[in-house]
Formats: structure tokens, C-alpha cells, sequence
């Protein structure tokens, strides 16, 4: 067979075809009158076996290798193209992932595109000084790639960079709670407290029912966060959780200034009056817990919380007693 109806049948291009002669991988085995080349049955079952040991990523080297030496075990380099195509794998996904997030950010023009690839670039720095800056300059300097800014933001261990990449998400747009989401629900601890704080700083109604769904989360830390932030944003929903708080002493300050906040409507004071006087006699073998509990009642106004006090001057606990006396006297005083 003629290499023209070689190159047909095979699909490998006639000029490939002498680049295997010129190489020793395949040659003809004879040649016509004219001294055109000429591929037997075996010439060109060698030829497929060469595009099969190709499509691997073989090189022509090793293709000979394999199909001339008796020795050669294929184990060993499978192995190292195994090794080489994850590495390429992971290179095209890193880049694949780096143009889905430039898309993603709407670039108006090159000058957009390269001000993301810089963004892009210093978040992975080295430097946390360098990742807070570019978190703080990202939102003046053009479209910001939301997604870049979260995975950031959950695997930020620095405080300052971490502070300023929350800070740079809560101005970023509406896309942020739903992509922070799947971080309360990440098997390491601390990316879950990061996406609960990252969520608390984002005043939108997505993020209100977030920090809602949040509260009960198995994660004691991520249920303390969601608490705090609905606290302060006026949702009730976060008494039981709060009080929760003071009674185990886990940010148990943080939970009475939000207990305050919400105090401040009458009828949820009353609500948290009842709670915090339920948690009092239930706590009555644990000390520590029920002057936490008396102390949080100075920032809870309303008659419940006055005959509560009252009660609790003449407790038996002289801490509880002198503390709730004091409560007292400082009311009478307004």
C-alpha cells in the first residue's frame, strides 16, 4: 500500500508518516518500481499502534521505546503520565476557574480584565498585608469577582485581612450570601465560623434568613454567631439562643448587649425577662451561671424584670443578692 492510501486509511498525514520513517519508527517495508514507499499489513498495524501509545501523551520516544525494547515496563511511566495529567488537570482548572470568575465580574473592557487578574493575583499572596489591601481596594477599582472575594474571605486565617475581605463582600453585591452558604456546612470548623461572620456583616434580607436558618445549626459556634448578628438586627427569634449563651458562658457578654438591644421593644422585653427568670431556676446548682443570668437582667427593662430583681436581693447567693440590690437601686435612681 502506497503512503497516500496509507495516510487515508489511518488518518496519520503523509507528512507524519516520514516523520516516523525519519525517526525509525515505522519503515516501509519495501518500495515500487518508481521508488514510491510501500506499507505492508504489519507496517501499518504498527502505524496504529503508535497513534494508540500517542493518545496516551506518550512521546515519540517512548512509543519506540515501548514498541522496540523487550524490556521495557509500561507500569513505571504509566505512572508518571498519571502524575503529569492531574498536574495539567489542575493547571487548566485553576485557569478555568480564574476566566469563569473574570466572566462572572462583567468586565466592561481589557482594562476591567486586568484589573481583576491583579485583584485575583494579590488575594493569593503570601502576604496578608498584601490580601487586606486588595480586599479594600477592590471595591473602587472596578467589577468585583464575588466568588474570588468568598473563597477568600473562608480560608483567610489572618484577623486584619479577614475583617477587611468581610468588609469588601458586604459591599460587593447580592450574589454573596448564597455562595457564603455552602460554607456553614464545610466539615472544618473554623471555614464555618468564617461564613457566619461573613454573613453577619451583610445587611440584606438573604443574609436575615440565613443568620435565621443558622440558629439551628449543630455547630454551638455558628448558632452563637447567627444569634448575635439577628440580636442586633432586632429579630427575636435569637432570645432562646442567647440566653443559651449566658447560661454556658460562651460570648455571654456579646449575648446580654444583644439581649439589650432587643429589650429595647417592650414586649420582647418581657419575652426575655420570662426567659432569663426560666433560665434562673433551672441554673439554681450552677452559681457562675445564675449571676451571669442576674447581671443580664439590668439591660432588660419592664415589670417582669423588676419583680425578677426583687426576688433575686433576697437570694440566697449573696453574689446574685447584691447584684440584683444594685439592679435596683440604680432604677430608682432614674
Amino acid at each position: 500500500m502506497l503512503i497516500g492510501d496509507v495516510a487515508r486509511r489511518s488518518g496519520v498525514s503523509a507528512r507524519m508518516l516520514r516523520h516516523y520513517e525519519s525517526l525509525g519508527l515505522v519503515r516501509p517495508t519495501g518500495r515500487t518500481g518508481s521508488g514510491y514507499r510501500e506499507y505492508s499489513g504489519e507496517d501499518i498495524r504498527r502505524i496504529f499502534h503508535i497513534e494508540s501509545l500517542r493518545s496516551l501523551g506518550l512521546s515519540l520516544r517512548d512509543v519506540g521505546r515501548a514498541l522496540d525494547d523487550p524490556a521495557f515496563a509500561p507500569a513505571e511511566l504509566v505512572d508518571d503520565l498519571i502524575g503529569r495529567t492531574r498536574e495539567r488537570i489542575a493547571a487548566e482548572t485553576r485557569l478555568l476557574t480564574r476566566l469563569r470568575r473574570i466572566g462572572a465580574a462583567e468586565p466592561a473592557g481589557w482594562e476591567d480584565v486586568l484589573q481583576i487578574v491583579a485583584l485575583l493575583q494579590a488575594l493569593g499572596s503570601q502576604s496578608a498585608g498584601a490580601r487586606q489591601r486588595a480586599a479594600l481596594s477592590a471595591i473602587d477599582e472596578g467589577p468585583v469577582p464575588v466568588e474570588a472575594l468568598v473563597e477568600a474571605v473562608l480560608g483567610e486565617s489572618d484577623p486584619n485581612a479577614a475583617g477587611a475581605l468581610r468588609w469588601a463582600l458586604a459591599q460587593a453585591g447580592e450574589d454573596a450570601p448564597t455562595l457564603l452558604a455552602a460554607g456553614l456546612d464545610a466539615p472544618e470548623a473554623e471555614v464555618r465560623e468564617r461564613a457566619v461572620r461573613a454573613i453577619a456583616e451583610i445587611a440584606n434580607a438573604e443574609a436575615t434568613a440565613l443568620l435565621r436558618d443558622a440558629l439551628t445549626h449543630s455547630d454551638e459556634v455558628v448558632r452563637g454567631q447567627a444569634a448575635l448578628a439577628l440580636g442586633a438586627r432586632g429579630v427575636a427569634d435569637a432570645i432562646p439562643t442567647l440566653l443559651d449563651m449566658i447560661v454556658a458562658e460562651r460570648n455571654d457578654a456579646d449575648a446580654a448587649d444583644a439581649l439589650g438591644v432587643l429589650a429595647g421593644d417592650p414586649t420582647v422585653a418581657e419575652r426575655i425577662a420570662g426567659g432569663l427568670v426560666e433560665c434562673l431556676a433551672h441554673a439554681a446548682a450552677r452559681p457562675s451561671a445564675r449571676r451571669r443570668l442576674t447581671q443580664a437582667l439590668a439591660d432588660v427593662p419592664g415589670r417582669r424584670s423588676s419583680r425578677a430583681l426583687a426576688e433575686l436581693s433576697r437570694d440566697e447567693d449573696r453574689v446574685v443578692a447584691s447584684t440584683a440590690t444594685y439592679i435596683l437601686e440604680l432604677r430608682g435612681a432614674r
